[in-house]
């Protein structure tokens, strides 16, 4: 099973300005971004973070900078979805028979346009920031995927 965790807008230059470059399982600084990448460590056999700038990335992808691009403002020039497609080939993504996205609406409409449904599970897609943290939580308490 292959996990996607979202990046997040708080990285660790927000923190620490002299940060150097980082990996990415540690330039990411959010709540949202702790939680899923603690579910992501426990349940995935892979994972990787959609950023909105780099496409698919893995944990230890080395982040050289802060950044700010986000799905939600076109403006900012996110990675558009054929490189995405392209991404997701290149690493073997598209083997997976199972397809968890974590994250927002932004996130899951774009992870929809990359894999075909049938492989697709958004096991908190709807709910609000707060409860989508609290429901994730509840899965890594409980050792459940989708509580």
């Amino acid at each position: 099973m292959l996990v996607i965790v979202p990046c997040g807008k708080k990285k660790i230059w927000n923190v620490n300005p002299e940060a150097g470059p980082c990996e990415a399982r540690d330039a990411y600084r959010g709540n949202l971004f702790k939680v899923c990448r603690e579910y992501a460590e426990k349940f995935a056999d892979r994972w990787v973070i959609l950023s909105a700038k780099y496409g698919f990335i893995d944990p230890d992808f080395i982040i050289p900078e802060n950044y700010d691009v986000t799905f939600k403002d076109p403006k900012t020039n996110p990675v558009k979805v054929e490189q995405l497609r392209k991404q997701a080939e290149k690493m073997g993504l598209n083997e997976y028979d199972k397809i968890v996205v974590l994250g927002g609406k932004e996130y899951i409409n774009v992870v929809t346009k990359v894999f075909p449904a049938s492989k697709l599970i958004a096991p908190f897609k709807g709910l609000p920031l707060g409860k989508m943290m609290q429901a994730v939580k509840k899965a890594i308490s409980k050792g459940e995927l989708f509580p």
